[in-house]
Parts: C-alpha cells; structure tokens; sequence
C-alpha cells in the first residue's frame, strides 16, 4: 500500500513499491496513474523499471468483487540511452485476476515518448513527484495513533508547514483509456488498485506491493518497515474480513482519545468500511475529487494527508499546505505529469 518513506527495503528495492495512484477524467478518457520509485530514500535508487516486474492496473466494475479489467505494463531492460521498451496488455472477464493469462496486447514503445495503442495511449518515464506533505505533521498523528492518546500539536504549527517531498522525482505510469473503450465508457462506476509482481521460482507470480487509497501505510503501519504486513500481499475482497477489526479499534481508540465521536466503536468501523477494500472509486465521466464531503477518484493536485488524517481523527486537521506549492508538478495535457528536468 502506499509508502514513500525512508524504509532499507524501499531503498533497495524502490521500483517495486508503490508511492501513489491516481485516477481522473482527462482530455480523452480515464486516466490512471501510478507511481514508484521515490527519490526520496536517497541512497542506491535503481534507475528506470524493475525489467522482471509486472506493473498492473486493476479496474472493478460496478462493485465486482474481483476485478474484470487489467492493464499489465512490462518493461525490457535499460538501453544505452536510458530508456525501457515498454508494452501494455489487457486482460478482462476472468483473465484480469489470473497471473498465468497472458491477454491481448494493446500497445507498444518506449519510456519518455507518448505510446498509442488499441483505445489508450501510455507514458512512462521519471517525473517531479506532485504528491506534497510535512512529514512533521504525520509525526504527531503517527504518535497519536501508536499511543491510542490526543493529538499533539504544540510542536507542529501549519503555518510553518513545508513540503517535505519538495525536489524529489519518482517513476510514473500514466495510462490513459479512451471514453470509446467498451469497459469504461462515461458513467460506468469503477474501483481502481495498483499492483507490482515478481516472478517466482516455481513460475509464478508473487504481488509485491498494492496501492488503493493514499496514506494507509503511514498511518496505519508506520514501524513496519519492511513491509511484512499481509495487506500488501492480498487481494482487496479479502480487506474487511481480515483487518477490519484492527483498522476499526485504532481508529476506536484515537477518537476516543481525541473526543471525536459520541460512539468511537462505531466510528472506527465506518472508517474500516470506508477505506476497505482499498480501491479507489471512481464514476467515469466525472470531475475526480479526493475530498472531505466527496472522494471519486484522485487528482495529482488533491490534499490526500489532510483528507486521512481528517477521516480517521473524525476532526478537521489542516496541513498547512495547498496544491499550489506543486503546481509545477502537473501539466493540463497529456501525459498530465511534468518530466524530471524540466
């Protein structure tokens, strides 16, 4: 689940693990966008895409438990000039929840250009990361909720809040599906994941990392930092049932503690029912907000901290920040992300 955060393993293994995913309308269809890589781990970061992974799109329709759409994208080793061949697969009905099917290819390319295929055009390359927070701000909700106490905000004040991700780029995906395309035409209700895989010794497929909602690592698993929880590793119809209960009682004990909600019992598990299963909803065709009042979908420009932190303390928590301070960070056009460099 989403994570960018200073972890030995995210360091070592940086292109496997998901940072953010993103779905909105765009000039000609759905776009999802999904990114990995942070630069922010400093040290060691490998260049480009994992060349033995699977980078995957999973789209659910109208509230199929199991997705019925699938775009895998593959990429071949770095070339001299830095750049991956690149190919993008779809895998729908029964195909989109099975590793061993192969799907039908829907384009082909290379890293840094704009590739066309079969209802969808793809980019993918190294970007500004558009995503912005204090990680001094998640300290204090960190030590809140590890505590099960009241939030601390006498050593954190908003008005002084900086982007801690200033400066740091990340690898990104950004696909893009035709309003023509069968699946996903303009009303349809969709619920988007992200998931990295590796091939095993046995010749399968082992997922690696998901991403759904933003900010659920953080908050919830901040001291796992070798990512061992099984939340990342199953499937989202199985969320509720195995981790309902943990997601509910930490909310339960933070409000409690916070003097949120007349019933912390109850409200942890509406929070449980609200982020599980970890998909993003979306109604294609429509503005995409990842707000307070409304959450379909996510812009590269939504305040994602403040929306969690405001959900699971049940309070309203500014963040200090606005998505101008990464303005530069998006473009209005195709690929919607801003090259590293530029």
């Amino acid at each position: 689940m989403s994570h960018h955060l200073d972890t030995p393993l995210a360091a070592q293994s940086g292109q496997l693990y998901l940072d953010d995913l993103y779905v909105f309308d765009g000039e000609r269809g759905t776009v999802l966008v999904m990114d990995v890589n942070s630069s922010v781990t400093r040290a060691d970061i490998k260049p480009g895409f994992h060349h033995e992974a699977r980078y995957e799109f999973k789209v659910h329709v109208d509230g199929s438990e199991m997705e019925e759409l699938t775009y895998r994208v593959a990429f071949g080793e770095l070339d001299g000039q830095g750049r991956q061949e690149l190919t993008v697969h779809a895998l729908t009905g029964a195909e989109a929840y099975d590793d061993a099917a192969t799907g039908t290819p829907v384009a082909q390319g290379r890293t840094g250009e704009e590739v066309t295929g079969d209802h969808l055009r793809v980019w993918a390359g190294r970007i500004t990361d558009p995503f912005y927070i204090d990680l001094d701000q998640l300290a204090t909700v960190n030590d809140a909720f590890k505590n099960g106490a009241a939030l601390d905000r006498s050593a954190w004040r908003p008005e002084n809040a900086k982007n801690s991700f200033a400066g740091t780029t990340v690898d990104s995906i950004v696909l893009e599906v035709s309003r023509d395309a069968p699946m996903l035409r303009v009303g349809t209700r969709i619920g988007v994941w992200a998931a990295t895989k590796l091939a095993t010794d046995a010749g399968g497929w082992r997922q690696i990392n998901r991403a759904g909602h933003p900010m659920m690592w953080p908050i919830f698993w901040p001291t796992d930092t070798d990512f061992s929880n099984p939340a990342n590793t199953r499937h989202p119809c199985e969320d509720l049932r195995a981790d309902g209960e943990e997601i509910a009682s930490t909310v339960a004990r933070v409000v409690a503690a916070n003097g949120t909600a007349p019933d912390p019992g109850a409200y942890g598990w509406s929070v449980a029912r609200e982020v599980y299963p970890d998909v993003l909803s979306y109604q294609v065709g429509t503005p995409a907000n990842y707000g307070f009042a409304l959450r379909n979908g996510r812009t590269m420009a939504d305040n994602a901290p403040e929306v969690m932190f405001s959900l699971v303390l049940n309070t309203g928590v500014t963040s200090g920040l606005t998505p101008d301070i990464t303005r530069d960070a998006r473009a209005a056009a195709f690929p919607y992300v801003v090259p590293a460099g530029r």
